[in-house]
């Protein structure tokens, strides 16, 4: 398939041999618990594909990196699933490397992500029903020269392989006492870089499905966990409810990249159709066109990144994008199952279970009726607003 292996020529240019080493891996070893699938990633230097060759990266730029990602996602779902958590957070933060680099422990650990292939986890709130996706799952007690942070996350891909763990966290607001007292004051919410093996910090078994289970995504839990103020680093919503610079960058990086994973999942699909020559020319045809049209609007995403749109309206597309996106895989594996057969569908588990996982990109936050009121704001000519 013409797109798929340009997008696996750019993954061996990146990272070379780590494509070859998964397709010696069955693929029912690399989606459970366990998966080696994360191991060769690290080994093939992946925690440094984002960030910038100045900072001892590989410097992949969005581009190349949804297309690593497709191709990634191709051969090994849970890794490129599990490994998005870890790009999306580096990416987030080397975007504002300059702000820092003179904040000391901080910065060293930043540094250490790309010369040691240190995996950085993700947080952030997900899997809460009927809470926002900014709403921190943890929360923060001050002390001196820090905070003590606790709170859980679940589910928290890399959850076993992680080195660094980064995280939203409701910071307290001081608000002098009145007549109502403190009533309305809303906590500030900040984003935290701490070591894995610091004191407090606990995985807990919380992943039950059979799909993705090579993802390592359990539950993380921070009890009294000690975090120098150094490592926490504040946000502020603007004044029309609009993200910050830090947060809008990290939802663009993360809706793009974990889209591109599960691109790579349909890839792999209808890969299979065109190699067999299932159904009419027509129907492979219209099955290839739905699969590329997901891939030209996310390398459209791409290019607008690399063009340095990261601001609101920038947001605003990418999820317009992202759910298009959502809605061309869906159409293209359907179709792509139908063409494949039922035998290749009972007889082969490499298609039943494909054809199970692409789905799972519609539970990835935030959920198309979350922000269904947002974007219509948006697209009267208001900011994009997810708080």
């Amino acid at each position: 398939m013409r797109s798929l292996d340009s997008a696996r020529d750019v993954c061996e240019t990146f990272l070379p041999g780590l494509l070859g080493e998964l397709a010696e891996i069955p693929l029912e070893r690399l989606e459970s618990a366990g998966n080696p699938g994360i191991e060769a990633f690290r080994r093939r230097g992946g925690p440094a594909l984002v960030i910038p060759k100045a900072y001892s990266g590989i410097g992949a730029d969005p581009l190349r990196a949804v297309q690593t990602l497709r191709a990634i996602g191709a051969a090994a779902p849970s890794t490129a699933v599990a490994t998005t958590m870890h790009h999306f957070s580096v990416a987030t933060l080397f975007a504002l490397a300059d702000s820092v680099k003179n904040s000391g422990m901080e910065w060293a650990l930043l540094e250490g992500i790309a010369e040691q292939s240190l995996l950085v986890a993700s947080g952030f709130a997900e899997g809460r029903p009927g809470q926002g996706i900014l709403s921190p799952t943890m929360s923060a007690v001050p002390v001196e020269g820090g905070y003590l942070v606790s709170g859980a996350k679940r589910p928290c891909s890399l959850s076993v392989s992680m080195d660094l763990l980064t995280a939203s966290v409701a910071l307290p607001v001081d608000v002098p006492d009145g007549p109502d007292g403190p009533a309305g004051a809303e906590p500030r919410m900040a984003v935290l870089l701490i070591p894995k093996e610091t004191p407090g910090i606990e995985v807990h078994p919380f992943w039950m499905a059979w799909a993705l289970a090579g993802a390592e995504s359990d539950e993380v839990r921070l009890t009294d966990v000690f975090v120098d103020e150094q490592l926490m680093m504040p946000t502020e919503a603007g004044e029309l409810g609009e993200l910050d610079e830090l947060q809008t960058i990290g939802f663009i990086w993360f809706e793009l990249l974990i889209s591109a994973s599960y691109l790579g999942m349909a890839s792999a699909l209808v890969e299979r159709v065109l190699a067999r020559g299932r159904g009419h020319v027509t129907e492979r045809a219209a099955v290839a066109s739905k699969l590329e049209t997901a891939a030209l609007l996310l390398e459209g995403v791409a290019r607008m990144v690399m063009d340095g749109e990261t601001s609101n309206d920038a947001l605003g597309k990418t999820l317009v994008s992202r759910y298009a996106v959502q809605d061309a895989l869906g159409e293209a594996v359907r179709g792509a199952v139908e063409l494949l057969g039922g035998m290749a569908f009972v007889q082969a588990r490499d298609t039943a279970y494909l054809a199970a996982v692409t789905h799972a990109l519609t539970l990835h936050p935030p959920s198309r009726s979350s922000v269904a009121q947002p974007l219509a704001d948006y697209f009267g000519g208001r900011p994009m607003r997810l708080a």
